[in-house]
């Protein structure tokens, strides 16, 4: 008698596997789309499916496919050449249900009022931000991270300025905001100025990660909270992912904000009328807009909603960072000049100097081996562990997601073990040139990198030099090796993720112990390579392709022979 023999068993089996492939919760695609039009909408919907290039244990996916749904609220009082969009990402659950009721109450209401001179679209998303990339790329007729998805049937105007919502409630103690998007992009202040107005006219309690606002500033505590929440800011806008949906549309120039509903123990209590009033007015303003938002900042942090930082007070302190590293340059450059001159004059002897050969000069030659290898080892973390995580699942017992990020580990660890010091073409009147001249390149390519990170995310590249210009300063071969090569490790790329997470889960007054720290940090190593292939987030291809090989030279600076 084996297992399937008995009915009863046979039937219970048979519930378990379609329960195992079956969706917990999928979108209830024909009851919005009757909804919607039961409200004067225009709806299409969109199908789209992406396999990922190794399965998501976050989310629990591989095989993604979905269907979004919209409606178009045509402006009465102009032509369809701008629009507005109200999204709702609806994930794996239905832990959003409330913001579709919101989206749809809105949408009734809207339609009934004459002063639209947008359209309005009203989305709502499968599979959150996987859906919106869809949505978006086929909306602009692009296709810019493999996703395979239908042509939109329905378009309004050019996108003006778009909302996320997410909500997990009907009832909100307060407003939370979030502006992190794609590669650290930021909307235009002024968008976020609309929201805080509304949040006060209302009587909506606002946060900004997940904090209060201080209300004495005169005091320790009111800077100290919003250094707090400044650091948080500058720690998610450095790990380039987009929090929220509202992070995919700034790839497109569109301003656009994810407000989330937190539902705490605080005494202050809303229901969904307070927040609908609150997206009434920011909805009503945007429709009035002559012009895209482009006066006020794009590049600020935050310490509070009603405070910024502008570009111009932080910018010079990575300037100053960057300065350290050029002055290094200089010196050693000034340097290598003293020791040529001294070879070429030995004694201070008079007559016709003789030309050195190639082995003499500066050592060129000698740098090219480490170069090359460094490079490559960058190059072989970029490619190796998507491409071999099959081939590590079949002689291990490991899934594909633990096989992509132990191939990541294998190949960093070997890049600090490979015998760099493959340069003997030294000169044996100068040994040290060789090592300095490594050095001079070492440092004028982590200063472009730095700068060019700087400019386009200032928190990430803000990080980057505070933990790795003082170790590229100090390498060399002389001296204390030991603690030079132990400072170097502190401030590799890898321990630098590893601090910046513990440092994060400390801001959130929700500390890690090291084996929780640890687990966390393999699972955002994992994050990041799907995100850099999903959705084209720039953070792994940067600290792999740069920042790595360039991390090395200053690792086999330190053990030059």
């Amino acid at each position: 008698m084996g297992l399937l023999s008995d009915p009863v068993r046979r039937r219970a089996l048979a519930r378990l596997v379609l329960r195992l492939n079956a969706p917990l919760w999928a979108l209830p695609v024909a009851w919005l789309e009757r909804t919607m039009r039961s409200v004067g909408l225009e709806v299409y919907t969109q199908s789209f499916s992406r396999k990922l290039p190794f399965p998501d244990e976050t989310h629990e996916r591989y095989m993604v496919s979905g269907t979004n749904v919209y409606g178009i609220l045509r402006a009465p009082r102009a032509a369809s050449t701008e629009s507005l969009v109200l999204t709702v990402p609806c994930g794996s659950d239905s832990t959003n249900s409330q913001a579709v009721g919101l989206l749809l109450a809105l949408a009734a209401h809207f339609r009934g009022q004459i002063y639209w001179a947008k359209d309005i679209i009203f989305l709502v998303t499968e599979h959150d931000l996987l859906g919106t990339e869809a949505w978006l790329e086929a909306y602009h007729d692009v296709n810019v991270t493999g996703m395979q998805s239908s042509p939109l049937q329905g378009r309004a105007g050019a996108i003006q300025a778009a909302v996320a919502l997410e909500l997990s409630s009907d009832v909100v103690t307060s407003l939370d905001v979030a502006v992190e998007g794609l590669n650290g992009q930021l909307p235009n202040l002024d968008l976020l100025n609309l929201f805080q107005t509304f949040c006060q006219k209302g009587g909506l309690l606002c946060t900004l990660q997940g904090k209060l606002q201080p209300q004495d500033w005169t005091s320790l505590d009111g800077p100290l909270q919003g250094l707090q929440t400044l650091l948080l800011m500058v720690l998610r806008q450095a790990s380039g992912r987009p929090h929220g949906s509202h992070g995919l549309f700034l790839r497109y120039r569109v301003e656009a904000l994810t407000l989330r509903g937190i539902n705490s123990f605080r005494q202050y209590k809303y229901d969904l009328v307070a927040v609908g009033k609150a997206l009434e007015g920011m909805f009503r303003k945007l429709n009035h807009l002559l012009e895209r938002l482009h006066q006020s900042f794009f590049l600020y942090l935050l310490p509070a909603l009603s405070r910024f930082v502008s570009i111009g007070l932080y910018m010079p302190a990575a300037g100053f960072l960057l300065l350290v590293l050029g002055l290094k340059a200089l010196e050693l450059w000034m340097q290598l000049h003293e020791a040529e001159v001294g070879l070429e004059e030995p004694g201070g002897a008079p007559g016709p100097s003789v030309p050195l050969p190639p082995s003499q000069g500066v050592g060129l030659a000698s740098l090219v081996a480490p170069l090359l290898i460094s490079q490559a080892m960058g190059l072989a973390l970029y490619v190796l562990p998507v491409l071999g995580q099959h081939v590590a699942t079949q002689y291990f017992p490991v899934a594909e997601a633990e096989a992509v990020v132990l191939t990541l580990l294998a190949i960093y660890a070997a890049g600090l073990a490979l015998p760099h010091n493959t340069h003997r073409v030294v000169s044996t009147q100068a040994p040290d040139r060789g090592w300095m001249a490594l050095k001079l390149v070492a440092l004028i390519y982590l200063a472009l990198q730095l700068g060019c990170i700087a400019l386009t995310n200032f928190s990430l590249g803000f990080l980057l030099a505070t933990t790795m210009v003082p170790a590229a300063a100090l390498a060399k071969p002389h001296g204390p090796r030991t603690l030079y090569a132990a400072l170097l490790v502190l401030t590799s790329p890898a321990a630098t993720l590893l601090g910046s997470l513990f440092l994060w889960r400390e801001l959130q007054e929700a500390p890690l112990s090291l084996a929780e720290g640890w687990q966390l940090f393999l699972a955002a190593l994992a994050q990041g390579v799907l995100e850099h292939h999903t959705y084209g987030a720039l953070l792994f291809p940067l600290l792999s392709l740069g920042l790595y090989p360039c991390w090395l030279l200053f690792w086999n600076v330190l053990f030059w022979k």
